[in-house]
């Protein structure tokens, strides 16, 4: 009987081969898929994600991990949608324009993907119209910001305006090393995250 402990076990050590051999296992027993993903791979990415906020680990290990989980995930994900398993909540996210720095935002992407949301990344130096038209038609609830430069903190800004000008209701996060809680305040974002693991917490929380 395939053990999800073990799954999850493989994806805190980075053990793609366990984690990807465990979720065939566990699917050809008949087990639901949801329980795979839920208590196998995201209860594995969640116990990452606390040592990482502790720093407890570091970012190798966090994407050794989010690699294994991406293996499993693709023997998964066809099994999910056949049960009809909806993701957590769609989150839309980019590194803002001017700006070319994207480990940050992998990072975020890689840890929301692995809480069980549906990941749109925009990549680098993505304008506000950009974030307008894909926000229009993938119609995400979050939408996340990295900057990592001082000087492209004014396009959070812009992109923010822009969203507001469209008329798309999703709840908006930044982040990036010279980001703080204060300059989020002050454009009017929902939120802001010190760092990854702080980003997919206050994703779920802006969901509800």
């Amino acid at each position: 009987m395939a053990d999800l402990k073990v799954l999850s076990e493989a994806v805190i050590k980075g053990d793609q081969k366990t984690a990807v051999e465990t979720t065939r296992q566990a699917l050809n027993e008949g087990m639901a898929p949801a329980a795979i993903l839920n208590d196998g791979l995201i209860a594995g990415m969640n116990v990452i994600g606390v040592r990482f906020k502790a720093n407890q680990v570091y970012i190798p290990e966090v994407l050794i991990a989010a690699r294994a989980m991406k293996m499993a995930m693709e023997i998964l994900e066809p099994k999910l949608v056949e049960a009809g398993v909806k993701p957590l909540g769609k989150a839309l996210i980019g590194t803002v324009q001017g700006d070319l720095h994207d480990i940050g935002k992998n990072l975020v992407a890689m840890m929301l993907k692995g809480a069980g949301f549906e990941v749109l990344d925009l990549g680098v130096d993505a304008s506000p119209e950009k974030f307008v038209t894909k926000a229009k038609e993938c119609k995400p609830q979050v939408i996340g910001l990295s900057a990592l430069l001082t000087t492209t903190m004014p396009a959070m800004e812009k992109i923010l305006r822009a969203l507001k000008d469209a008329g798309i209701p999703a709840k908006t996060m930044i982040g990036g090393a010279p980001v703080t809680q204060t300059y989020a305040d002050k454009i009017g974002a929902n939120g802001y995250a010190p760092d990854a693991a702080s980003a997919v917490d206050l994703a779920k929380s802006l969901l509800n």
